[in-house]
């Protein structure tokens, strides 16, 4: 979860006046930097893009499924994107536009950005948005979290074709594997991170059940023919329904929210 002293200094810092780390964190130079990794990404895009309709052929994968699944992953990003964007906004007082943008809104997660920053800070002897948090802090601190991005990268970098050569050799012994092993990684993901809320608070549970029964009930209605699409929209869905139970949940007292 996101420090919540982290985001009260932001908001304290949003009001004040602009400061010098502001200044610095919003330089043309880290501004250049940003938009050259989005570059980057956009670039990635397109090449993946590229590399799954030139190997759709091969797996049977018809244009239209190809397009679908393409929609599919865009209507699913929206969701999980929504509260990094809102959190993000209350962090552009403490990291500036640049470095929110790059380390939080594309490479990295906003608890480890955070927490990273706190720890950064605090072996100075400064506190994130207070008086002591100047320019030289500001400095050690996107440092700090740019490495601990760069370490993920690199790990993906490596691991990767590591994993690959695993799955191959899996695959000769038993193909079935390859499709059994992944679905279960992810749901075991998913369902470990989503036990981990559960002893937070009431509230955590009742939206854990709620947002898991409304994505159960979406994938029920979408083997109707005339409803397909809640596939696609299932997840979004789901998870704004979560939210709204959250709400009601919290405005009821049944405990904190974050």
């Amino acid at each position: 979860m996101i420090p919540t002293t982290a985001l009260a200094t932001a908001s304290a810092a949003s009001a004040a006046e602009p400061s010098p780390v502001l200044a610095l964190a919003n330089t043309p130079v880290l501004w250049i930097c940003a938009l050259g990794v989005f570059l980057v990404v956009a670039v990635q895009s397109v090449i993946y893009m590229k590399a799954a309709r030139k190997a759709a052929p091969s797996v049977e994968m018809t244009p239209q499924e190809l397009r679908t699944s393409f929609r599919t992953g865009a209507i699913a990003a929206v969701g999980p994107s929504l509260a990094v964007v809102l959190v993000a906004i209350a962090l552009l007082a403490l990291f500036g536009t640049p470095a929110t943008l790059v380390r939080i809104g594309l490479i990295g997660s906003v608890s480890f950005e955070t927490a990273a920053a706190s720890i950064a800070a605090g072996t100075t002897g400064a506190e994130l948005g207070g008086p002591t948090y100047t320019p030289q802090v500001f400095a050690i601190v996107f440092f700090a979290m740019s490495m601990g991005g760069a370490m993920w990268m690199l790990a993906t970098l490596i691991l990767t074709p590591l994993l690959q050569r695993g799955g191959h050799k899996l695959e000769k012994v038993n193909p079935a594997l390859m499709t059994v092993v992944p679905a279960a990684a992810l749901l075991g993901a998913f369902i470990s991170l989503g036990l981990a809320e559960v002893p937070k608070s009431p509230v955590h549970v009742i939206t854990l059940l709620t947002s898991a029964a409304v994505m159960g009930l979406c994938l029920v209605l979408a083997r109707v023919p005339g409803l397909r699409w809640l596939r696609e929209w299932g997840l979004g869905i789901a998870i704004l329904v979560g939210l709204t139970a959250a709400y009601l949940a919290h405005s009821a007292g049944l405990g904190p929210v974050g």
